[in-house]
């Protein structure tokens, strides 16, 4: 409670214009005090005016009052600079180089606290409390301490700018109204900022919804990535597994013919060294036989030699080298299999890892929003053709098999078990995967369709026609309407008739929409599923609907 008073005080016998105790404090006719010199420098500057107005309470004088020193006040502020009492505010109250100051305070100004749009002017809390107490003042705009309190003043007229030309977009006072911009759509300032607010808030949601948008496909993308790894991981994973499986199976399959090898080579060995210990023994006894032989020879009493002969036993038959073929190789059937073996598993990988590759290459990592514009579209274009083996015989196929006409004759197509024999269809040659866009210009009433190569050919059943089935997306197009057609549900579709159809494919996302393509695109419909197989591009005919005609167009 004491230092609530000591307050009081400060404030009670302090200047409103300096904010500092009263220096020779003199009395205004309507009873305010200030300090002289801070009123007379006030009134000096008001000398112009011809009257002069109180800093607090803005009542005017004619002419200017002579001011009489208030003997009790500077008693009583005697008093209080004895006890030490000062009312200067703290460093952090006054303004700095980047600060509004008040535009009343002289000397060392304070910090603005408000801004006046009528008076221009910047004011301190202390100086702004007319403000809020003089009836003609309350009634004035306040705003936020601001340094271009200046261009709100009109250069011309020095007037307030509290219009607005819409016309020549600018902010203009009353009589620039009626002068150079008569004539011209004029409201006020704040009925344009009402109308520039709904516009900034509509701005805003917009931004807001695009935010949102935005941060709702940055969590999708982060799930992408979640499952990209995880998937490659596994896929890593399941790889080296088998791979591993694989060079294991390669290290026996070696194994065993290391093994198959070493057990026919002790084999051959074994039976070439039981045939040379044979002949071997054959040599050493024929040897034998040869020294008696040359020791008979060699008798020289005819009757020991005759008589001895016959003792001597008949040559067996011989088993030398005659008999022997010695092959230049052994085991080449062998190697010429492992030699086999190792190409075919060469053109297997090769072949395989082409697949491998393009498989592994393909991860879209892309949002799954569709383009926004044709340009965006046309980054996935493809080139489609028909393929002729797939169309039935009263379609006239031309264009480089890229357009298709309903005729009434035969055409002079071969048997062939792709044909669609009841529904007047035909099929692209070209199976799409990934992101894809084409356009189908067309006349007359054309199916515009997608299928699984599955899909049934032959008969007029359900089971052939497009979007008749769960295997085909299709919408009729003609020069009045559009129609959806999926597993024979159909789904009236609204939209400007065109003769032009935009179609776009993200297989991966599980998305097919169809567009009218003219000056800008104009979604018709779009259809969220899982695809199992891959998609091919079709287009198919109502009943004799002859003469009409669908291409697809060469965007690239």
């Amino acid at each position: 409670m004491a230092q609530k008073g000591v307050q009081l005080d400060r404030e009670t016998f302090s200047c409103s214009i300096c904010l500092d105790l009263l220096k020779d404090p003199v009395t205004t006719p309507c009873g305010h005090s200030y300090c002289k010199n801070c009123i007379q420098s006030f009134w000096d500057g008001e000398d112009e005016k011809r009257s002069h107005s109180c800093p607090q309470c803005r009542q005017t004088f004619t002419p200017r009052p002579v001011l009489l020193k208030n003997t009790m006040l500077a008693a009583v502020v005697e008093e209080l600079k004895k006890t030490g009492l000062q009312a200067a505010p703290a460093d952090h109250c006054y303004a700095g180089p980047e600060d509004v100051g008040c535009d009343v305070c002289t000397g060392r100004k304070l910090k603005a606290f408000k801004s006046c749009v009528q008076c221009v002017a910047s004011y301190c809390e202390k100086h702004l409390q007319p403000h809020y107490d003089v009836a003609p003042l309350m009634k004035h705009k306040l705003v936020e301490p601001s340094q271009k309190l200046q261009e709100n003043m009109c250069s011309r007229h020095d007037e307030v700018m509290k219009m607005f030309c819409r016309t020549d977009q600018q902010c203009i006072c009353y009589l620039c109204s009626v002068e150079e911009h008569k004539g011209h759509d004029t409201v006020s300032a704040a009925a344009e900022r009402t109308e520039r607010q709904r516009e900034l808030e509509g701005s805003r949601l917009n931004i807001q919804q695009r935010i949102q948008d935005g941060e709702k496909d940055v969590k999708l993308l982060q799930q992408k990535v979640e499952v990209i790894n995880r998937s490659a991981d596994r896929a890593v994973e399941d790889s080296e597994k088998m791979f591993t499986q694989l060079i294991r199976l390669m290290q026996k399959r070696s194994s065993d013919v290391k093994q198959q090898l070493r057990s026919q080579q002790e084999s051959e060995v074994s039976r070439v060294k039981e045939l040379q210990e044979k002949l071997e023994q054959e040599i050493t006894e024929l040897k034998r036989k040869d020294a008696d032989l040359k020791q008979l020879a060699h008798t020289e009493d005819h009757n020991q030699f005759l008589h001895n002969y016959p003792s001597l036993s008949p040559l067996s038959e011989s088993t030398l080298s005659s008999s022997i073929n010695i092959p230049l190789r052994y085991f080449e059937e062998v190697t010429a299999a492992v030699s086999q073996v190792t190409d075919e598993l060469q053109d297997v990988l090769r072949q395989k890892w082409t697949n491998i590759s393009q498989t592994g290459t393909e991860v879209d990592v892309s949002l799954s929003a569709e383009p926004k514009t044709r340009a965006g579209f046309l980054k996935y274009s493809r080139d489609i053709t028909l393929d002729p083996n797939t169309a039935h015989t009263l379609l006239l196929l031309s264009e480089g098999d890229r357009k298709v006409t309903f005729m009434r004759q035969q055409q002079s197509y071969s048997h062939h078990t792709d044909r669609f024999t009841g529904w007047w269809q035909v099929l692209s040659r070209e199976s799409l995967t990934g992101r894809s866009y084409w356009e189908v210009e067309r006349s007359g009433g054309v199916d515009v369709a997608v299928a699984y190569k599955n899909i049934s050919r032959a008969g007029g059943g359900h089971e052939c026609g497009f979007g008749c089935n769960d295997k085909s997306w299709m919408l009729y197009c003609d020069n009045n309407s559009y129609t959806f057609y999926h597993n024979n549900v159909h789904t009236p579709v609204s939209g400007r008739p065109s003769s032009r159809l935009g179609v776009y494919l993200d297989h991966r996302a599980g998305v097919l929409s169809f567009y009218s393509v003219s000056d800008t695109m104009t979604l018709l419909h779009r259809v969220h599923h899982t695809f199992s197989q891959p998609l091919y591009a079709g287009v198919g005919f109502d009943y004799c609907s002859y003469g009409s005609t669908a291409e697809f167009c060469k965007l690239k």
